[in-house]
Parts: structure tokens; sequence; C-alpha cells
């Protein structure tokens, strides 16, 4: 897998959802049901605003 990398500016609500995605993935199975709710939670936050 090739990882391209990409400077952005993001509000923090993005910056907090990437960081929460990118956690999930690293814990799971582990912290699973905690941490995929709170991803679940900041891209409907997210969605909302626009």
């Amino acid at each position: 897998m090739k990882n391209d990398l990409r400077l952005m500016m993001v509000s923090d609500l993005e910056a907090d959802l990437i960081e929460a995605a990118r956690n999930y993935v690293k814990s799971y199975p582990d912290g699973y049901p905690e941490l995929l709710w709170y991803v679940q939670e900041l891209f409907d936050e997210l969605i909302e605003i626009f």
C-alpha cells in the first residue's frame, strides 16, 4: 500500500475525526465499541454543519 502525504487545512472538528478514525484502526479490536461510536458521532456532527 502506498501512502501519499498531503498537506491540507482542516477545522478542529475535521482533525478530531481524522485522529479518532486513525486511533480506531490502531486499536481494533480492543477499543472497538467506544471508538467506533465516537468516530460516528464526530462524523454526524460534521455533516450537520454542511
